[in-house]
């Protein structure tokens, strides 16, 4: 059993006033994001509004949870690399580098993606390739403002998991 199936399965055996939870948590794992969760509980018969703010609800908490973090951490490890820097710069007379960190190739590629449609192109086409926590969390690494990414990355969750929901639900009521 997949996790999607394990999920389906949860929302069919749970009551129904708990089967919105179930859906947020699956829109909190990655790869199953809003857009699986939405369609998770769309197919276990919750009404298409309910699972879809359900789904929107539990992705966007976790990405504004890691985005938080990874802000954060991000924070500390340039605070501690400019302190280390500095140190080492008044031990020796020399001047402090801009920047003394190898770049990756896929650094350098999310690098040449981000400088070329910015925070809004990243966000909003990132769910093709990537699930958004981790598209979230590469931003935050990059420096971006936390209030941006969240702004975002918030926009592109309920977009794409509005659509998915359209478009299941028309499948749904095609079929029907």
């Amino acid at each position: 059993m997949n996790i999607i199936e394990g999920f389906q399965d949860l929302v069919a055996q749970v009551p129904e006033w708990l089967q919105p939870v179930i859906v947020a948590l699956a829109g909190a794992v990655p790869f199953v994001e809003g857009e699986g969760a939405a369609t998770i509980g769309i197919l276990g018969g919750i009404p298409p509004v309910v699972a879809v703010i359900a789904a929107i609800v539990g992705n966007f908490a976790c990405v504004a949870v890691l985005v938080l973090l990874g802000a954060g951490a991000r924070r500390a490890v340039v605070t501690r690399s400019r302190q280390k820097r500095l140190v080492a710069a008044d031990a020796t007379g020399a001047d402090v580098p801009a920047f003394s960190e190898d770049e990756t190739p896929r650094q350098a590629k999310f690098q040449k993606a981000f400088e070329r449609y910015g925070v809004p192109g990243v966000s909003l086409l990132g769910p093709l390739l990537l699930p958004t926590q981790f598209t979230a969390v590469m931003l935050a690494a990059a420096g971006v403002g936390r209030g941006r990414i969240l702004v975002w990355q918030g926009l592109a969750i309920v977009l794409w998991t509005t659509a998915i929901a359209l478009i299941v639900t028309g499948v749904i009521s095609v079929a029907s």
